[in-house]
């Protein structure tokens, strides 16, 4: 599973209280994988979770776009995998997968996120070390094909008659 994704998170575990009452995890919640999965790239793009406190920066989420696929339960395991699609000096685009532990999809994701100075806050130029790193991590992702689901429109489907 590893080489179909450029990153593979860290195996997290579906928890009770996430569960909402039609018994399959609230929609809430995959953004809360989502996030954590991020949370693991981001430390190797160099804003990991000491960022904000030592270098007082930070990323925020301008734009992010789940699609649910496959409902996930209680004590199910899943990874989040994660391409940096796109980059300028102060954002970054980006897609993820949420997988099963049984190697089936759930959902996807596709997102946009600022790199902020977080005494204005204002969005603000990746400082140069951590710019090299999200570089180094673009040409590496760059390898792998975009995929089929980044840019989709959002709509509802209409029966022709």
């Amino acid at each position: 599973m590893h080489d179909q994704f450029p990153f593979l998170s860290s195996e997290m575990t579906v928890l009770p209280e996430w569960i909402d009452y039609n018994g399959h995890l609230n929609m809430a919640y995959y953004n809360v994988l989502f996030d954590r999965g991020a949370d693991e790239v981001f430390a190797e793009m160099g804003f990991g979770p000491d960022y904000a406190a030592t270098r007082k920066m930070t990323t925020y989420s301008a734009d992010f776009r789940l699609r649910y696929l496959r409902e996930v339960h209680e004590g199910d395991k899943v990874r989040v995998g994660f391409q940096l699609l796109d980059s300028t000096d102060k954002s970054f685009h980006f897609c993820q997968w949420l997988i099963h532990s049984d190697g089936w999809l759930s959902a996807t994701g596709e997102g946009v996120g600022l790199h902020v100075d977080m005494s204005g806050p204002r969005v603000a130029p990746f400082p140069e070390d951590v710019a090299a790193k999200v570089a180094a991590m673009l040409d590496q992702h760059r390898s792998f094909a975009i995929p089929d689901f980044v840019g989709l429109p959002m709509g509802v489907r209409r029966n022709k008659a």
